[in-house]
């Protein structure tokens, strides 16, 4: 079978979605398709450009105008798969449903082939709020138009447990895991008998982290000669999040209320060799902890799934059913209390697990299986 994954935008090598895009990939073909894979970025004049298989199928020039064609031109794809043969289109969602777009799948529709989205997280509009103005109206138009648009194709693809989003029918897998990229966890304890926690994102409000340090906070600020617990946040922070949150209280306003400062390290992002370092010292990693706060109670996170491939216990908030009942994991409750850190202490003395015991729960859930699913479902 010939298949074109289909995304709206370019790739970036210090990116989380762009490797998860290309984890996918690698299991569609693991499992012996022929996968070429359709994107769009600048090329190196600062043209707009769509490319397959860093092939330019499509050049549009610079300007304004080339932004505005590439939003409604999609010919160039239609004709790509009509004239290769292309069997079946795995689109990611971009929030970018219109007219041109429901055009170019309903003719695609009449070629007979096949089509889902996956959609990342659902529900996704409150995700949105504080977002600049024009991003705004982005999602306004993206709601006008999307159960349109999901009608001309077989399914949706959904990390969640809906069996139906926007009048389609659902296929409901996990978020994956590329076994051959991630590490086993080789953790080497301090002398000094400290806990390091680790959290690693493109920290938004949803994650939740001003929890944890509020949870260290109140930990220090009511423990008689506390054991020195720190925080190790490894990605970028956002201005809104560290001063300003219209949340949560910002994350530098927590850390001089309680005067913690020294006990949260920001790495920036961090990547290879630099990040299992922080990782090796580290005996217990924070997942999500606030998705509530954007309306999803149900999620299939894939931080989740690479903290556990790396063989690491964590803590998260929301409703996983790959996890929940793991003895691994500390499910926190879904609400704005900080988060008791002395709790993690306990289970990290009392709950010794090696690596690759927590490894061996998840290799059902390597993109070869989860996408060879989405194929036999469609």
């Amino acid at each position: 079978m010939k298949i074109l994954f289909l995304v709206y935008h370019g790739f970036s090598e210090v990116s989380g979605i762009s490797k998860k895009i290309h984890y996918q990939v690698k299991g569609l073909r693991e499992n012996g398709y022929e996968v070429h894979l359709c994107y769009y970025d600048f090329d190196n004049r600062g043209h707009r450009c769509r490319y397959v298989d860093e092939e330019i199928i499509k050049d549009y020039g610079k300007g304004m105008l080339a932004g505005l064609r590439q939003r409604i031109d999609y010919d160039c794809i239609y004709n790509y798969c009509k004239l290769n043969d292309i069997q079946f289109i795995y689109a990611r969602c971009f929030q970018n449903a219109n007219p041109w777009l429901i055009r170019f799948f309903r003719r695609i529709k009449d070629l007979g082939i096949k089509s889902v989205t996956e959609i990342p997280t659902y529900p996704y509009d409150a995700e949105f709020v504080g977002f600049p103005f024009m991003t705004r109206i982005g999602l306004k138009i993206d709601q006008l138009f999307r159960r349109q648009l999901y009608q001309q194709m077989n399914a949706i693809v959904t990390f969640s447990d809906a069996e139906l989003i926007f009048g389609q029918r659902t296929i409901r897998i996990s978020n994956g895991v590329d076994m051959d990229s991630i590490p086993l966890h080789d953790y080497h304890a301090p002398s000094d008998g400290s806990i390091h926690l680790i959290g690693v994102a493109e920290v938004h409000y949803w994650h939740g982290y001003d929890r944890l340090i509020a949870g260290l906070g109140e930990y220090y600020k009511n423990t008689v000669n506390p054991r020195q617990v720190y925080f190790h946040i490894v990605g970028g922070v956002w201005k809104s999040e560290m001063y300003d949150s219209l949340h949560a209280p910002g994350f530098a306003e927590l850390m001089d209320k309680y005067d913690i400062r020294d006990k949260v390290v920001f790495h920036d992002q961090l990547f290879g060799e630099e990040l299992n370092q922080v990782f090796n010292q580290c005996c217990f990693a924070i997942g999500s902890l606030a998705r509530h706060r954007s309306g999803i109670s149900v999620i299939k996170t894939l931080k989740n799934r690479e903290y556990a491939t790396r063989g690491i216990p964590f803590i998260y908030s929301e409703i996983d059913s790959d996890f929940d009942y793991q003895a691994y994991v500390i499910k926190a409750s879904p609400d704005e209390s900080p988060i008791n850190i002395q709790q993690i202490i306990d289970f990290v003395d009392t709950h010794p697990v090696k690596p690759n015991e927590i490894r061996k729960t998840v290799e059902h859930l390597s993109w070869k299986i989860q996408m060879k699913r989405v194929i036999d479902e469609a």
